[in-house]
């Protein structure tokens, strides 16, 4: 996801100076490397450079808070185990780290079987079996894609046009759900680690990823609205919960 699903979320956090960016390969943010997979690494050394770049017109300079959902939130991790100093407080929901799961070789296996599809068979299968793996409630085991629905039923293609450039898909999927978050690192960190949750996701891969990862940390995970795209407004189809999650957002960013 890119800047283009924060807007109702920024606009609720007037209060302070939002700064969204589109990560590598994602809406306008043309990737000149080619299209194979990125790492939370890559990802987040692109995320440092955003900061930097911002820090240097900040009249303070300090820090910046920042928050970041699914995918990113896997990236900023990522970023504050390396270089802690940009990051003042992280609120990092629903990361879907399978690493950090019980069961997570058969969530794992899913991953890649979800690749695999996407590599053979295109677009339409792949992301019909994404979004039931994303969406099942309780331990994954070997059948959880096993019987899937036409991907008609979610409005994808039946088809495949043959391109394999999607980002979630193509380029970050093993990345993402296969990063093994340094957890010595970030307890060390003098960045404030607030890993957050769905208040409506409960059971889903990300949102108990979210809760093994606070226990990792030692912490309990925050509470925020909704579920994992509980922030959006109208944006990317979905429809979450912008205002009181902001609103929570704001109590957790200005906690001690």
């Amino acid at each position: 996801m890119g800047a283009s699903g924060f807007p109702s979320l920024a606009s609720h956090l007037t209060d302070r100076v939002v700064v969204t960016y589109d990560p590598r390969g994602v809406e306008r943010s043309t990737r000149h490397d080619g299209e194979g997979e990125l790492t939370p690494q890559v990802h987040a050394a692109d995320v440092a450079a955003v900061i930097e770049a911002v820090l240097a017109e900040a009249p303070a300079g300090h820090p910046v808070d920042l928050f970041a959902s699914s995918g990113g939130a896997v990236n900023a991790l990522a970023l504050v185990a390396s270089r802690p100093d940009l990051v003042r407080t992280l609120v990092a929901h629903e990361p879907p780290l399978c690493t950090v799961l019980p069961d997570a070789e058969p969530a794992l296996a899913a991953v890649e079987q979800l690749y695999a599809t996407y590599r053979a068979d295109g677009l339409g299968p792949a992301m019909t079996g994404f979004i039931v793996l994303s969406q099942h409630r309780g331990e994954v085991d070997g059948d959880v894609l096993a019987s899937l629905p036409d991907p008609a039923a979610f409005w994808l293609p039946t088809t495949d046009d043959g391109s394999r450039g999607n980002a979630l898909l193509g380029q970050n999927l093993r990345g993402i759900c296969g990063h093994r978050p340094d957890v010595d690192a970030l307890r060390a960190a003098a960045t404030r680690v607030e890993v957050a949750v769905g208040a409506e996701s409960a059971g889903e891969l990300a949102h108990r990823a979210g809760e093994a990862l606070a226990a990792a940390l030692g912490s309990a995970p925050v509470v925020l609205p909704g579920g994992h795209g509980g922030f959006l407004g109208d944006e990317y189809g979905m429809v979450g919960e912008a205002e009181p999650f902001a609103r929570r957002l704001r109590e957790v960013l200005d906690r001690d």
